[in-house]
């Protein structure tokens, strides 16, 4: 049978990273979302429970308080809070039966869906300028989520004899490619392809250039 993909609904937890006034309007937002909810009748934590943690942290927390001992009570207060909107959160995700109008009348905000990565706009050679002697220096559109690049460089044989090309590797597009070692005379075809999480994409459309 086809896997049936579930489109599950998790509450953001991850509330160290919010500032104290973000936390307190969090867990304001969530008392106010649960009390009388039919959505969720049995919280692992009561409303009433949840404000006089609120009422504690806000008083630790208090302008003035700055001795050691202020700052460990401030410290166990914001522990205190955060695990009881955790529990909170995890009984939610539970029973809001992943319908986003039912989660979000809990307080809580969804946790955003991670975007797949996405293939790679087409690679491209924005030109093809002489360097020194025998050298050629190719610059490269730089590409977003591209790991890095192979550029492939092919002499150009006058009666149209196939000839061997060579490809390198590039870490990255920020500054143009020297391709040393040329012909001076010779012409030649540049071609480049990015690679990323998905792999490579194709060849660009090839671009020529007598070096000197």
């Amino acid at each position: 049978m086809p896997k049936v993909k579930l489109n599950q609904i998790r509450p953001f937890l991850n509330l160290t990273t919010l500032s104290p006034d973000a936390l307190v309007a969090r867990a304001n937002a969530v008392k106010t979302g649960i009390t009388n909810n039919p959505a969720y009748p049995n919280p692992p934590v009561d409303p009433a429970t949840l404000k006089a943690a609120i009422d504690s942290y806000l008083v630790a927390s208090a302008d003035g308080l700055d001795s050691k001992k202020a700052r460990a009570e401030r410290d166990k207060q914001h522990i205190v809070l955060i695990r009881l909107l955790r529990q909170i959160g995890h009984y939610v995700e539970a029973n809001s039966n992943d319908d986003m109008p039912t989660f979000l009348s809990s307080g809580f905000e969804p946790v955003s869906p991670r975007t797949p990565p996405q293939p790679l706009p087409p690679a491209n050679i924005l030109g093809v300028d002489q360097g020194t002697t025998g050298q050629l220096l190719v610059s490269i559109k730089p590409l977003p989520k591209a790991r890095h690049y192979e550029l492939k460089y092919t002499p150009v044989v006058a009666d149209g004899t196939p000839a061997a090309s060579t490809t390198i590797t590039l870490p990255s597009a920020k500054a143009a490619a020297p391709i040393n070692g040329l012909t001076p005379g010779a012409t030649y075809t540049f071609q480049v392809r990015a690679y990323s999480k998905l792999g490579f994409t194709g060849w660009s459309d090839s671009v020529s250039r007598m070096c000197i």
